[in-house]
């Protein structure tokens, strides 16, 4: 039996984006299907009124019959690790997935599919100025599997844009804010920050927006977006240091004040990976996510304010919810006021 038609599909809705895309679509008084692996944490989704699709993106049959009955797909899954054992399981979900998605939205003749891509799927320019949709980028600029990754589904999603797929295209930042539950290497920083642990920065830089805001900014693609155009889903261009006196002033505590010499840190990351080839357990820091710090990841998101009506939700509050959320589950103590 074919499923219902719904209104919106959303895979990847037990990761952090995924998940407030689909919150967003409930208070819309959508009818939501999520795409879910049979045996993966589901705790981002759990007491939601959504339909439970179980299935993955490397296998084409589930994806089609996720698909069946929906009118907009909004593609948010995909392997977010910047390290991994075996790369391969990260081309094959974000490149190989996506193509199965999109074709299966094709052959279902839905009314609007949302392609995530990222920020990193973009260039960056030389002169430090932030990025646009526009800046020239090619595979050769992509740092580490995660982002080649995702350049290249990016570039199948613009092939099915122009064979006639309604497919838009959005990129976040860096998301911040609740139900970050796994959590995300941003989140991560901010429970690292809560728990003491943030003692020292990369000299880097980050563009930061509330997870809310980019989950408004699916829906608004796929109201407003123009097919085959890519959207900017950000807000604030910020140095690691401006992001830790940030939490510094919402926890009432000390900002990191000492900074780590790039050097210093790629040996750390490397002796990480070692280890983690070893125990086969994640290295806490990867030689790419080094790689990736000697870049400022500045972006304008000012195509998406113009074109979409995205918010710019103040960063502060972004950073604030997320560090409520944290605490309140338990990831980490409230922290101690310093004097």
């Amino acid at each position: 039996m074919a499923p219902a038609t719904i209104d919106a599909l959303v895979t990847g809705a037990t990761g952090f984006v995924g998940a407030n895309v689909a919150r967003e679509l409930l208070r819309e008084g959508a009818t939501v299907r999520v795409l879910a692996r049979p045996n993966g944490d589901r705790r981002a989704i759990d007491g939601l009124p959504v339909e439970v699709c179980d299935g993955d993106l490397v296998d084409p049959a589930s994806v089609r019959r996720a698909v069946q009955g929906a009118r907009t797909v909004f593609h948010v899954a995909a392997d977010y690790r910047l390290w991994a054992p075996r790369p391969e399981e990260i081309y094959r979900a974000n490149v190989e997935g996506t193509r199965a998605v999109l074709q299966a939205a094709a052959d279902a003749g839905v009314t609007r599919v949302v392609h995530t891509s990222s920020v990193g799927a973009l260039g960056i320019p030389k002169d430090g100025s932030p990025g646009t949709e526009m800046t020239p980028v090619a595979l050769a600029d992509m740092v580490g599997p995660y982002k080649a990754s995702k350049f290249l589904a990016e570039q199948v999603a613009l092939g099915f844009a122009l064979k006639g797929l309604p497919v838009v295209i959005v990129n976040p930042s860096t998301p911040i804010g609740p139900w970050d539950v796994k959590p995300t290497p941003t989140g991560q920083m901010v429970v690292d920050f809560l728990r003491g642990r943030m003692f020292a920065t990369l000299d880097t830089g980050l563009n930061i927006v509330h997870v809310r805001d980019v989950a408004r900014g699916h829906l608004l693609a796929a109201e407003r977006g123009r097919v085959g155009e890519k959207y900017i889903l950000g807000n604030a261009n910020l140095t690691l240091d401006e992001i830790g006196v940030l939490l510094a002033e919402i926890a009432g505590s000390r900002a990191p004040r000492a900074r780590i010499p790039y050097a210093v840190a790629w040996l750390a990351a490397g002796c990480m990976e070692v280890a983690a080839r070893v125990t086969g357990s994640p290295p806490r820091a990867s030689l790419t996510a080094v790689r990736m710090a000697r870049k400022r990841m500045f972006f304008s998101s000012a195509k998406a304010v113009r074109e979409l009506g995205l918010p710019q939700t103040d960063v502060r509050t972004a950073l604030r919810e997320a560090t409520e959320w944290f605490v309140e589950r338990g990831y980490a103590a409230r922290p101690r006021k310093t004097a």
